[in-house]
């Protein structure tokens, strides 16, 4: 692909029929690197399904290779076998480069900060930027010597961890709920109980996902009161089968075009028991005027009846990921839309709030923000070159923009391979089998 992409503007061309436009996404993201590590620390072989091959995936994959552990992939089958060890970690040293991989960073950080062993972690640019200093705070609360490269609290970093020299720690996860996530995974290596204090409630959603996801491996993490989590001493996790589900984030973006094309959309095997936070999405697109219904074949939306959308007032703190989604079909909606809750968003790939207003400014919508919140008004907006801030989420989600505005163009496209490597050819495909 080259570096910039024109998005084909579909608008206002009628469907060829009234069947729902159809797209098979990929699996999560956030389910795959979860259960590859939660694989690796269980006792025996696992077999994951429906794994999600991308950069963040195999940044993820090449780590724990690097660390020793045996596993067998086909990308074909969209399958990978993982032979745990049981919590420990097969190579006492190695050096890792997880990318611009958040999971990879904060999730592997945690389980060699509480493990023996001498640990180089490196990661991408972007990655160096983000937020980490709760977490390695936190480790070294628990024992762990790290020692950095560079700025305190960021990549590159040295961990010598020696296992668990305290059993209650607390964490700040106004910045990243991954923070959590990482402990608690990690914490089941603990020969005592464990106990998280938590401050901050970012993300909880995620932290939901976490706990059920160690639950599917054998594992209980509880809360017993509101920013208290605790993990009883001798569970150890379990090997075996794994389905990982679609990736209800990727959903989302073709989700969205029922209002924004006044069309009927279902992604199949979607399903509102989703592990994903992000399905709360399909409730926002609700408010708008859409009708959610569910069949054998996974979640129908059918557009608003009237054809046109309205805008929301909407706090989304728990699937923040969905912001820029919003924000991209927001200027067509009858009313304004405020979204709220998404002060960490700041800390992600990019300052994705700031992203969202600059590029919205630059097609000539008007937009106001806060340190936390957005409100976008309804207009026409512009041709428009999008910058994507190296940011997979800008490019797929201004990419909806430009279904009904021509000209819009997404700069560095190849970003989308985070986490969705063919976003547009399948947005496309799926197109064409809706409009002639």
């Amino acid at each position: 692909m080259s570096n910039s992409y024109s998005v084909p503007c579909i608008y206002p061309k009628r469907p060829v029929s009234a069947a729902p436009l159809s797209a098979q996404v990929p699996g999560s993201k956030s389910i795959t690197n979860r259960a590859m590590l939660l694989a690796t620390m269980a006792d025996g072989t696992s077999l994951l399904k429906g794994v999600l091959f991308s950069d963040d995936s195999r940044h993820f994959l090449r780590c724990i290779q690097e660390l020793g552990f045996e596993t067998l992939v086909d990308e074909a089958e969209k399958s990978i076998q993982i032979k745990g060890c049981s919590g420990t970690i097969p190579k006492r040293e190695a050096s890792l480069y997880v990318g611009s991989a958040g999971t990879a960073a904060r999730f592997l950080t945690a389980y060699l900060g509480v493990s023996e062993g001498v640990y180089h972690m490196d990661a991408s640019e972007q990655m160096r930027r983000r937020p980490m200093a709760p977490l390695l705070t936190s480790l070294a609360g628990l024992g762990c010597r790290v020692t950095y490269d560079k700025e305190e609290g960021c990549f590159p970093f040295i961990l010598k961890g020696s296992g668990f020299k305290e059993d209650i720690i607390t964490v700040n996860i106004n910045d990243s709920s991954q923070f959590l996530s990482a402990l608690l995974i990690a914490s089941v290596l603990s020969e005592h109980r464990f106990s998280i204090h938590v401050e901050g409630s970012h993300g909880m959603s995620y932290i939901q996902m976490t706990q059920k996801m160690m639950a599917q491996f054998g594992v209980m993490a509880a809360q017993p009161e509101p920013g208290l989590f605790t993990i009883d001493a001798g569970q150890r996790y379990s090997a075996g089968p794994y389905q990982i589900e679609p990736d209800a984030s990727a959903a989302c973006y073709f989700y969205a075009l029922a209002p924004l094309l006044n069309i009927p959309v279902l992604v199949p095997f979607i399903s509102m028991d989703s592990l994903q936070g992000d399905i709360a999405f399909l409730h926002v697109l609700e408010k708008m005027g859409c009708t959610l219904e569910l069949s054998r074949e996974g979640i129908l939306l059918l557009p608003p009846e009237a054809g046109t959308y309205q805008g929301v007032t909407v706090d989304l703190s728990a699937c923040s990921d969905q912001a820029i989604t919003l924000a991209a079909i927001a200027p067509y909606a009858q009313t304004p839309t405020t979204i709220s809750g998404i002060g960490h968003i700041r800390f992600q790939e990019c300052d994705r709030l700031t992203a969202i207003v600059c590029e919205l400014r630059k097609m000539g919508i008007i937009c106001t923000e806060t340190e936390s919140s957005i409100t976008i008004y309804p207009g026409t907006p512009k041709a428009s070159e999008v910058d994507t801030y190296e940011d997979h989420r800008m490019a797929m989600g201004f990419t909806l923009t430009g279904l009904r505005t021509p000209g819009i163009i997404i700069r560095n496209p190849e970003c989308c391979s985070k986490t969705f490597e063919n976003y547009f050819q399948v947005m496309e495909d799926a197109l064409h089998g809706s409009f002639a």
